[in-house]
C-alpha cells in the first residue's frame, strides 16, 4: 500500500488533470457576464490566479528552453550528461505541483482566513517588507529542516526517492515530486504572502513578484547551467551565503548529502551541512574547465538541416512533450506558425551551424548539428552556393575541433548540390574528418527488407544514387528489376556496370502499368493516388523517397523510411529524430554511427560502393545497431 500523500489523485487522467481547474474558469466567465467584460479588476482572484498558473508554467519553460539550447550553454553545464527517456517519462506530469497549488490558492482565496484579500491594492512597500523577513526567518528555516528530515529513513523512501531519481537537473525536475513535498513548497512559499495579507500589507504585485521570483530561482537552481560569474561571488563573499547556484544544488541532487537548504547557503553553514566543494565546480562549470560538465569534442557529428516551419518546432528546445515523441503535425501549433516562420527568416539571414542535440555512445560523444536551412530553400537556385558554404564551414569546424567522422543527412548531400559530398573533399583533400552521407546503410536495410522468395521487384527513383545501388545489388541475386526511367541512356550506364551475367535481370519500364502484377515496390520517388492504383492488390511498398508517399491503398501495406535502432548502451538520448521513433535514427545516421565505431579511414561520398553494402551491414550488426 502506497504511504499517504505519495502519489497523485489524478494520475490516471493524463492530460484531463486540467479539467479540476474548470471551476475557476467558471468564475472567470460568470464574472464576465455580471460585468460585461473580462474581469480585470484586482480583486478578481480567479483570474488572477489561472494567470499565474500561465505565467509561472511559462518561466519553467523559459528556462527549460534556455538550458536545451546547446549552442548557448554547452560550454557552462553543471553535468555533462544528458536527460534520457526515462527521466522524461518520470517528469512527465512536472506541473503537477502547479495544479495544486492553484487549487490550494483558490480554497484560501474562497475562505473568511485572510479578510486582506477582498481590498486589494497595486502595491504596498510595508508588503514587501514583511514577506522578506517572513522568508528569511521562517521559510528558509522551515524548508532546511524538513529537507534534512526527508532525506531520513524511512520518509526518504516513501517521499523523495523518485525525486532523486532524476540522474541530471533542469527546470521541469524541480516539479517532480509526491503531494507531501509540494506542500511543503506551498507553506514555505506561501507564508510570506500570509503573513503580508494578515498585516494589512498584501498587495496584488507582491503575490506576482513573489510567486514568479520563487520560481525563477527554483528553475535556475536546476537549471544545470551557470549563469553567474564566479567573479561576482568572489567581490562579494558574502553572495555565497545568500543566494545559491545551480552548481550548489547538483551537488546535493547527485551526493544526496549536504546543500538542504530552499536558495540561501547560509542555512547549510550554519547546519554544519556545506559542501564547499559547490564553489569550485561552479567556476569550472562557468568557465567551462575541466572538473565542470561542458560537453567536450564529439567523436560523431550528424549534421542535419531543418525540414519545414512546423518540424523546426520538434526541437529539443521547445516542448519537450513534443520532441520526446515522433514528430506530428498538432493543431495547437498553428497559432505559434507566424512565431516560427520569423526565426526562419531570422536563420537565414544571420544564422550558422548549431548544435542541436547530443548522446553518448561507449564513452563517445554524439552530436547532432543542424545548418540554419529549411528543406525548400535546397530547390532554390539562389540558395544552393549559401547552403555548400553552410555545409563546408562546418566540415572545416569539424576538422578543427578533431571530429572523427561528419555524416551528412537528407539534402545536405544532395546529388545536384554537392555530389554526395564529393564536393567538400574533392576541395580539401587534407581533411581529417571522414565526410560520409551513410546511403551505404541505407541501401543495405532496404535490401535486408525484401523477403528472400522475392523474384521480381518494380523501382520508382531507379536511376538515383540509392537505386542504382539497390539495382545492382538486387541483380546478383538474379532478381529481375524493373526499372522506371524514361532516360535510357541513364539505364544503360547503370546496365553496363553490372557483370555481364546479371544484366538481363535489369529491365528498363517507362509505364507504371507495367508494373501491375509485381507486389514489391521500392519507391525512390513520390507516388500518386493515381499511380499507386496500379500496383497489385497485397503489394508493399519499400521506401526510400523524402517525404515518404501517403498510404492511400488500404490493401497494401507501406514500409517506413529506412532506419535503425541505436544499441542498447546509449545514454543521455532524449528526443526522437524527426518522425522516428525513440531510440531509432535514419539509416543514413546509423551509417555515420557505424564507420565512426568501426574507425574506417576513407570518406564514404559520392557513388554507393555495391561491394560494401554488405560490410556495412554486417559491422552495424556486430556493433548493436537493430533493424527496426
Amino acid at each position: 500500500m502506497a504511504a499517504p500523500l505519495s502519489s497523485w489523485p489524478w494520475a490516471s487522467l493524463g492530460n484531463y488533470k486540467y479539467a479540476v481547474l474548470g471551476p475557476l474558469v467558471w468564475k472567470v466567465v460568470q464574472e464576465w457576464r455580471e460585468q460585461g467584460a473580462l474581469p480585470l479588476a484586482l480583486g478578481s482572484w480567479w483570474l488572477h490566479l489561472l494567470l499565474l498558473f500561465v505565467v509561472r508554467g511559462l518561466t519553467y519553460q523559459f528556462w527549460f528552453t534556455y538550458g536545451n539550447m546547446l549552442f548557448f550553454t554547452r560550454r557552462r553545464r553543471v553535468v555533462a550528461d544528458g536527460v534520457d527517456f526515462r527521466q522524461i517519462d518520470a517528469e512527465w506530469d512536472w506541473d503537477n505541483f502547479l495544479v495544486l497549488q492553484t487549487l490550494i490558492g483558490a480554497t484560501v482565496v474562497n475562505s473568511p482566513l485572510l479578510p486582506g484579500l477582498r481590498q486589494l491594492c497595486l502595491w504596498d512597500a510595508r508588503g514587501w517588507a514583511v514577506a522578506l523577513l517572513l522568508h528569511v526567518g521562517f521559510s528558509e528555516p522551515v524548508f532546511y529542516l524538513a529537507h534534512r528530515a526527508l532525506h531520513g529513513a524511512p520518509l526518504f523512501g516513501r517521499y523523495h526517492a523518485a525525486h532523486h531519481s532524476s540522474g541530471v537537473t533542469h527546470p521541469l525536475t524541480a516539479g517532480f515530486g509526491t503531494p507531501l513535498e509540494v506542500l511543503l513548497l506551498t507553506l514555505v512559499m506561501g507564508a510570506p504572502l500570509a503573513g503580508a495579507f494578515l498585516v494589512g500589507a498584501g498587495s496584488i504585485g507582491l503575490v506576482y513578484v513573489h510567486a514568479l521570483a520563487f520560481d525563477y530561482l527554483r528553475a535556475m537552481g536546476y537549471s544545470n547551467v551557470e549563469i553567474v560569474s564566479p567573479r561576482v561571488f568572489e567581490a562579494f563573499p558574502l553572495l555565497r551565503y545568500i543566494l545559491y547556484t545551480p552548481s550548489y544544488l547538483s551537488l546535493h541532487h547527485r551526493k544526496r548529502r549536504g546543500n538542504f537548504c530552499l536558495f540561501m547557503p547560509a542555512l547549510d553553514w550554519l547546519g554544519g551541512t556545506l559542501d564547499e566543494s559547490a564553489w569550485s565546480l561552479q567556476r569550472a562549470a562557468y568557465d567551462g574547465e575541466p572538473g565542470g560538465g561542458a560537453l567536450g569534442t564529439p567523436g560523431f557529428v550528424f549534421l542535419v538541416h531543418v525540414v519545414d516551419i512546423m518540424s523546426s518546432m520538434h526541437v529539443p528546445f521547445t516542448l519537450r512533450s513534443l520532441s520526446a515523441r515522433p514528430f506530428a503535425n498538432h493543431l495547437f501549433l498553428l497559432p505559434f506558425w507566424p512565431l516560427a516562420f520569423f526565426f526562419m527568416l531570422l536563420m537565414w539571414c544571420c544564422s550558422k551551424t548549431f548544435v542541436v542535440s547530443f548522446y553518448c555512445l561507449r564513452g563517445q560523444l554524439h552530436q547532432t548539428w543542424s545548418v540554419p536551412r529549411y528543406g525548400f530553400q535546397y530547390f532554390l537556385p539562389a540558395a544552393k552556393k549559401g547552403i555548400n558554404k553552410q555545409i563546408e564551414l562546418a566540415i572545416l569546424r569539424a576538422d578543427r575541433m578533431g571530429v572523427k567522422v561528419l555524416s551528412l543527412a537528407a539534402l545536405n548531400k544532395n546529388e545536384a548540390l554537392n555530389g554526395g559530398g564529393t564536393l567538400f573533399v574533392n576541395k580539401h583533400p587534407d581533411l581529417r574528418v571522414r565526410v560520409v552521407h551513410g546511403n551505404t546503410l541505407t541501401a543495405a536495410v532496404i535490401l535486408n527488407e525484401i523477403p528472400s522468395n522475392v523474384k521480381e521487384v518494380f523501382m520508382t527513383g531507379a536511376t538515383s544514387k540509392l537505386g542504382r545501388a539497390i539495382a545492382l545489388y538486387l541483380c546478383r541475386k538474379k532478381i529481375r528489376v524493373l526499372m522506371l526511367t524514361m532516360s535510357s541512356e541513364r539505364f544503360v550506364k547503370i546496365q553496363r556496370e553490372a557483370p555481364a551475367e546479371f544484366q538481363q535481370y535489369l529491365v528498363q519500364v517507362t509505364k507504371y502499368q507495367a508494373a501491375q502484377n509485381c507486389k514489391t515496390w521500392i519507391v525512390g520517388k513520390w507516388l500518386s493516388p493515381r499511380e499507386q492504383r496500379w500496383a497489385p492488390s497485397g503489394t508493399h511498398f519499400h521506401q526510400f523517397v523524402v517525404p515518404p508517399i501517403i498510404g492511400f491503398r488500404r490493401d497494401c501495406t507501406y514500409g517506413k523510411l529506412a532506419a535503425m535502432r541505436l544499441p542498447k548502451d546509449v545514454q543521455g538520448l532524449g528526443s526522437c529524430e524527426y518522425t522516428m521513433e525513440r531510440g531509432v535514427v535514419h539509416a543514413c545516421h546509423a551509417g555515420g554511427v557505424v564507420h565512426f565505431l568501426e574507425g574506417w579511414d576513407h570518406h564514404e561520398v559520392g557513388a554507393i560502393d555495391v561491394d560494401r553494402i554488405d560490410v556495412v551491414w554486417n559491422a552495424a550488426l556486430k556493433h548493436g545497431l537493430a533493424p527496426v
